[in-house]
């Protein structure tokens, strides 16, 4: 044997690792519409970048007919490439192995290819489709998720780490998914639960179906789990690419600033959008796009918590992230769900240098017995917590009400905002004018021959002497009002001013957020 032998030999081993299962098993997942893993890679990556880790690393076990089985590879395709000509780590699990069930190997091959995205300050993604632990290998296979868990939660805030759900996700493997910073599915195809539905049924004799219990709408709408829902395998990926295009390869790097075609930075059309009857719906996305560069908006958890919208997006081509009050939805007011979402994309944004902004339209936190026995109160305590904590460039701009608590809670100067703007219209007060004159007003408005005409009376009192912007203004707790038309030139201007932001905080190992 000589050496073209030993190249051959090598030649025929990668071949044999690429083919994964086998052809028919290839076979079986194009006929659910999937494609395969490295199908996947390839279609994610720019072309001709992908360079594979680890293609021949092999399982150490016997047990169960595993000793019969000789696909390399592990059930896993690890390595690193480029999009957009950025550098990026990922793995993605194969179904044509093992179901793409994780065994101790198939784990430290990923935790080797997290730890080489962690030393190079690269974003790492991963992509998903396991029905869950290789139950052949026992107790080693959960020492696989372990060594995955701990590096998702010791590189979080470290680089960017997104998971896509490209099938099944069951027991220890939504885990992971759940500790990175985005999670992305497809509808009818992805799925992730702790227990399936058979195990459901046998325990507790409740029927549902697999899509139902943890399908993609579930989860981008019920329960939170995940931030992106597409309509195909292609869409998620075209979504990873779409995203990681705003974000910094590392919590030590801003975002890239992009060349910024919009030159006419004045917006009349702002003051249409917005109503100036406080009591009148209206969708914040379009002033969120008269404000951004154009087309520049990337919604995260578009569909949960609608209430509240959280993006990414562009001002003069610097990557920005927009928390802003939903006023078509419960009027923009602050619940349980919605406080979740803003609170861990502020943290998200502080991590990763990325400024935010804040679109305030807000009468409160939402009444109720059942919020308040959910923990609106710890919940709530979240945003505070996030934006005092963050400290990078937070620019507020109250649009229309910021009442009460929430107002506080929504990146006020107190909570340490660097630029707070309030258009003319703008009520900030502790209450509505309604309310509080209620309060206030009480006995003469009984007392009057027209209560009713009374009422009115103090609440335009009440709104002209405590719910204007100047009050606010004048204690230093608004730092200009501002024409709405000018309200992108005005937040250009302030970006420019806080690019070098630096803002320490009491040196500790962490803080101790109301989880």
């Amino acid at each position: 044997m000589d050496i073209f032998d030993k190249i051959n030999e090598l030649y025929d081993k990668r071949r044999r690792s690429e083919l994964g299962g086998g052809d028919e098993r290839i076979d079986k997942q194009h006929a659910k519409g999937k494609m395969t893993a490295r199908e996947r890679v390839d279609y994610l990556l720019d072309e001709h970048s992908f360079v594979e880790l680890n293609p021949f690393i092999e399982h150490r076990s016997s047990d169960f007919g595993m000793n019969n089985n000789d696909a390399k590879g592990e059930g896993v395709v690890t390595g690193y490439g480029k999009i957009n000509g950025k550098p990026l780590y990922l793995f993605a699990q194969d179904f044509t192995v093992y179901g793409g069930a994780l065994g101790e190997m198939h784990g430290k091959k990923i935790a080797a290819v997290m730890d080489l995205a962690a030393k190079n300050g690269v974003p790492f993604v991963g992509l998903n489709d396991s029905g869950g632990a290789r139950i052949q290998e026992g107790v080693s296979s959960l020492d696989g998720y372990g060594q995955v868990f701990y590096r998702n939660t010791i590189y979080s805030g470290v680089i960017p780490q997104i998971s896509v759900i490209l099938g099944p996700s069951a027991g220890g493997a939504v885990y992971s998914p759940a500790i990175t910073d985005f999670v992305i599915m497809v509808e009818k195809t992805s799925q992730m639960f702790i227990t399936g539905p058979k195990v459901i049924e046998t325990v507790t004799g409740e029927k549902i179906s697999s899509e139902d219990l943890g399908g993609a709408d579930i989860h981008n709408s019920k329960s939170g789990n995940a931030h992106i829902k597409t309509t195909s395998e292609e869409e998620a990926l075209d979504a990873v690419r779409d995203l990681i295009a705003y974000l910094p390869a590392n919590n030590q790097e801003k975002a890239a600033r992009l060349a910024s075609k919009d030159e006419n930075n004045l917006r009349p059309d702002l003051v249409d959008i917005v109503p100036f009857d406080s009591k009148i719906a209206y969708d914040v996305k379009n002033v969120i796009d008269q404000i951004v560069d154009k087309n520049s908006f990337f919604e995260i958890h578009p569909d949960f918590a609608k209430n509240i919208v959280v993006g990414f997006a562009r001002i003069k081509g610097e990557t920005i992230g927009l928390v802003c009050n939903q006023p078509k939805y419960m009027a923009g007011g602050l619940d349980i769900d919605s406080s979740d979402k803003a609170a861990r994309f502020i943290r998200f944004c502080d991590s990763f240098n990325i400024p935010i902004i804040t679109f305030e339209d807000v009468t409160g936190f939402f009444p109720g017995v059942k919020q308040e026995h959910g923990g609106i109160i710890r919940h709530g305590a979240k945003i505070l917590y996030a934006y005092s904590e963050a400290t990078v460039p937070k620019i507020t701009v109250i649009t229309r009400k910021a009442y009460g608590g929430a107002y506080v809670a929504l990146n006020s100067k107190s909570i340490g905002a660097d630029l707070v703007y309030a258009w003319p219209n703008a009520e900030i007060a502790v209450m509505g004018p309604e309310g509080a004159a209620n309060i206030i007003f009480a006995k003469e408005i009984a007392e009057s021959e027209n209560p009713e005409e009374t009422r009115q009376e103090k609440i335009n009192t009440y709104r002209e002497k405590f719910a204007n912007p100047y009050i606010a203004a004048g204690l230093g707790m608004v730092d200009d009002v501002v024409d709405p038309r000018e309200t992108r030139i005005n937040l250009i201007q302030a970006l420019e001013m806080l690019y070098n932001k630096q803002e320490e905080r009491p040196k500790k190992k962490h803080g101790n957020i109301p989880l």
